[in-house]
């Protein structure tokens, strides 16, 4: 396996249950007393709708009691991350336009159905906290993660405190980046999320070509091969993101940019024009390096291990800021 695919070891400790929920997969992985992680494995996320919240709690208790026979030993508890806006001390879904949910209680609803503690994180959060502790950005006091997969959104530790903001800091994919633009899900047009994310790329594609592609990373590949289609797609997506990292980069002056989520696996093909088009919108202030996330799509799945470790040692867990 390479350093990308490799799970890393969390350390001796308790073992507990990482599940990270996405749009349309969920992912689960155990971790032992030595900090070994099994091999991660998926399952379909539930439909959005009024009853996706009591699904996933349903799921994820199966998983828990799966991969507790898988690791020989009960788990001591469960992180799980989460998508869309989530405040974490109080385990709370505030909204997810994903799976479509309003204001649920985890932390009430899986007491429920379970008998240890649960630390609920915020996806993109969880997936930045794995990389400055154990990726790509460790060592680096400021850092972004910005995960670009179904969605758009960016994990901000600032003098090595993350950055929650209360549970709404990070989200870049909602800001505004071509005015009258795009229609997103949040209900605002021209948002960077509804054009350049790979949900986004994808669509704009399928839309403006006439033809069904399988994702993303084929549209960049076309793009490569010279179909102008994909290359309008795909440079009108890498300006948008270039445009709204430059925001960021001028603001926070970061160490280090980590590129995680499903389109970072496009690796030179996404991240060397990306870092050109920085060059030329940062001009005032240095232009931190662009890196891809050393834990690949995992990344989440850490991070929710983490905070399942660091809600059982509260001591040990990463300094946050609201």
């Amino acid at each position: 396996m390479t350093q990308r695919d490799a799970l890393p070891s969390l350390g001796d400790g308790l073992p507990v249950v990482a599940i990270d929920v996405g749009g349309t997969t969920m992912k689960v992985s155990g971790v032992g007393p030595t900090g070994a992680m099994t091999a991660p494995r998926r399952v379909p996320s539930p439909p959005p709708g009024p009853g996706s919240a009591d699904e996933v709690v349903r799921i994820a208790t199966d998983l828990v009691r799966e991969e507790s026979e898988r690791l020989g030993v009960s788990p001591a508890g469960l992180g799980i991350a989460l998508p869309g806006v989530v405040v974490e001390d109080q385990a709370l879904g505030v909204y997810s336009e994903n799976l479509e949910w309003h204001d649920v209680d985890f932390r009430a609803a899986f007491a429920q159905t379970l008998d240890i503690p649960v630390a609920v994180a915020h996806d993109v959060r969880a997936a930045g906290a794995a990389e400055t502790r154990l990726g790509a950005a460790q060592g680096a006091s400021t850092a972004l993660v910005l995960a670009i997969g179904t969605g758009i959104a960016t994990s901000v530790q600032v003098d090595g405190r993350l950055h929650v903001g209360r549970g709404y800091a990070g989200e870049i994919g909602h800001a505004v980046v071509e005015p009258g633009g795009e229609p997103c899900v949040c209900g605002n047009r021209g948002c960077l999320e509804a054009t350049a994310s790979a949900g986004a790329i994808r669509r704009r594609y399928e839309r403006d070509a006439g033809t069904q592609v399988d994702g993303a990373k084929e549209v960049l590949a076309l793009a490569a091969a010279g179909d102008p289609v994909a290359v309008a797609v795909r440079d009108s997506a890498f300006d948008a993101l270039a445009l709204g990292l430059s925001h960021a980069v001028t603001l926070l002056v970061p160490d280090v940019v980590v590129i995680a989520g499903g389109l970072s696996e496009a690796g030179d093909a996404l991240l060397v024009p990306l870092a050109e088009r920085l060059e030329r919108l940062v001009r005032y202030g240095p232009v931190p390096p662009l890196v891809r996330a050393h834990l690949g799509e995992d990344a989440g799945l850490v991070g929710a291990a983490l905070a399942a470790r660091d809600a059982l040692a509260p001591t040990g867990a990463a300094q946050t800021s609201r």
